[in-house]
């Protein structure tokens, strides 16, 4: 092992190198400036992204919590994803709604039976 894979980093230090990453500095003058791989600053945003500040603590393997808490924030980003489409097919729901009642209207487009073969 590495000086540097020994090396233990506090959260606060973490979380200050992900924000730098997040606002956009280039991930790789930024692991030579901080002193780590940038494998490292790439594991550490995708363990914030699983479960937050708290994910950040150490390196040691995923127990039991780590992984609850991975899973509990996936179900959570699902769930947010599934409210926008649910809120997006509603307002296209609505329109149709508009739509069809205007058609109703002298001028507007009229219905037509179907077919029977």
């Amino acid at each position: 092992m590495t000086d540097e894979a020994k090396r233990l980093f506090s959260r606060e230090y973490k979380l200050a190198a992900l924000q730098r990453m997040l606002a956009g500095e280039n991930v790789s003058a930024l692991a030579r400036e901080l002193g780590v791989r940038r494998k490292y600053l790439y594991q550490w945003r995708e363990r914030f992204r699983a479960g937050g500040p708290l994910a950040l603590r150490s390196r040691a393997p995923p127990d039991a919590l780590t992984t609850a808490q991975r899973r509990i924030a996936e179900l959570e980003r699902k769930v947010g994803q599934q409210q926008v489409e649910l809120d997006f097919f509603q307002r296209a729901l609505r329109q149709v709604r508009e739509v069809r009642q205007r058609s109703g209207a002298p001028g507007g487009t009229a219905s037509t039976r179907s077919s029977k073969r």
